[in-house]
């Protein structure tokens, strides 16, 4: 199988399984892709195994704790499906202008709405329609007028050059099979002097094989995130400077998730279970464009 056909069938996994997650979701509940869920979850086997998960903290407690999320109805906040909080890292000031890669329910978009005020602006990029039409009545919901949502990929941002002062996403990157073109994408438009704020999944230590080519696990938290040094050049090579990690290692419950998905039907290429854990975490990633 070529190089191609294997990033189109996992962008298809990957578009599939959002869509799902947005077609099937319903305001109480939630859809947290690192997280135990109620009712579903990109990180899980199957829905009978997520609607049979035991419920533990909602994305919201878990990562917006310094955010005002609790502001936002359950149609916005049900639809988390991060693995941090970028709008609080990003530190945001009235009349930005922000650019949110894989922007999902929109939960980011709201909230950096809210800090850049009705003198800036919000652009959400999905490449789910299901996740757009979400997105854009939970717009109409919400009132936020200085926010709107683009269909595109992040590898080929809808966007003009030069024209956006902060990027950020939410563990969204890790998913994409071609992560050095979204960094170019994301230098091209940035302003000078802009900023990236970021949570992804990254790794230290290579993953067993068996995760990285599922495509399930492509579409969880877990098996399309670089290693952390690699996702670093990454960035820098692009042209970003400044660039700072932030580890915030994961609870042992999410690690599992992702290798219960398969089955248990891979090996382990002779880690332990203990290994694992400690090789795959959440980060706080920024960096800047130089002026």
């Amino acid at each position: 199988m070529t190089q191609e056909k294997i990033e189109l069938n996992v962008r298809t996994a990957v578009r599939d399984r959002y869509s799902k997650i947005a077609e099937t979701f319903e305001a109480g509940t939630a859809a947290d892709c690192c997280s135990d869920t109620a009712t579903s979850s990109c990180c899980g086997d199957s829905d009978a195994d997520a609607r049979n998960e035991v419920v533990h903290l909602s994305a919201i407690e878990k990562f917006y704790k310094e955010a005002d999320a609790d502001t936002l109805p359950e149609e916005v906040t049900g639809l988390s499906l991060g693995c941090g909080d970028p709008v609080t890292l990003a530190a945001l000031t009235p009349g930005q202008s922000v650019l949110d890669l894989g922007s999902g329910g929109g939960i980011d978009c709201f909230l950096a709405g809210q800090q850049v005020g009705p003198e800036g602006h919000v652009i959400g990029v999905d490449m789910t329609p299901a996740m757009l039409e979400k997105a854009r009545a939970n717009k109409a919901k919400v009132g936020a007028d200085n926010v709107e949502f683009r269909l595109g990929e992040i590898e080929h941002l809808p966007v003009s050059d030069a024209s956006i002062d902060v990027i950020i996403s939410n563990c969204v990157i890790n998913l994409s099979t071609d992560k050095p073109q979204v960094f170019r994408e994301m230098y091209r438009a940035m302003r000078p002097g802009g900023k990236i704020a970021v949570s992804d999944m990254v790794t230290e230590g290579e993953l067993p094989n068996g995760l990285k080519d599922s495509l399930s696990a492509w579409a969880g938290c877990v098996s399309g995130a670089l290693d952390v040094e690699e996702y670093i050049s990454g960035i820098k090579e692009a042209g970003f400077v400044d660039v700072e990690i932030t580890p915030v290692y994961l609870d042992r419950d999410q690690v599992d998730d992702a290798v219960r998905q398969l089955g248990g039907e891979i090996q382990l290429d002779g880690l332990s279970k203990e290994a694992v854990y400690k090789a795959v975490f959440s980060a706080k990633i920024t960096a800047r464009k130089p002026v």
